[in-house]
């Protein structure tokens, strides 16, 4: 039986973790494009423009973390303290990540099967 490369699995795992990245980052780019249709006749217009745009500039900066992580080799001894520093600071943000998309849901991003319609002012329907 073959023995485990703990850098093997640690680069399958940052890649995992990557994709996993890349789907919320289209969530939140959908997201984004909906509330900005929508404009300031959204409710939470202001707040839900700053969490959104707050937590897509987080998931670009894991992103990049990721591609640091993923270059490190932790079979090497002084590349693994930096490893469990950049693990760490990974692991908070995605912390504060996932809290964020928690009140992006709570405030309501609502989906209609209806395509958006925008009244203009000086018409009449």
């Amino acid at each position: 039986m073959k023995a485990m490369d703990a850098n093997r699995y640690a680069t399958k795992k940052t890649i995992a973790q990557g994709m996993l990245d890349i789907a919320l980052l289209t969530a939140n780019a959908s997201q984004l494009k909906y509330i900005l249709q929508v404009g300031e006749q959204h409710q939470f217009y202001k707040l839900m423009l700053i969490l959104i745009s707050l937590s897509i500039v987080l998931q670009l900066l894991v992103g990049i973390f990721f591609v640091i992580i993923g270059s490190l080799n932790i079979n090497k001894k002084e590349e693994q303290t930096a490893a469990i520093i950049l693990n760490d600071i990974i692991l908070v943000v995605v912390f504060l990540i996932s809290i964020i998309n928690v009140i992006i849901s709570g405030f309501g991003i609502e989906y209609s099967s209806q395509p958006l319609r925008l009244i203009a002012k000086d018409k009449e329907p």
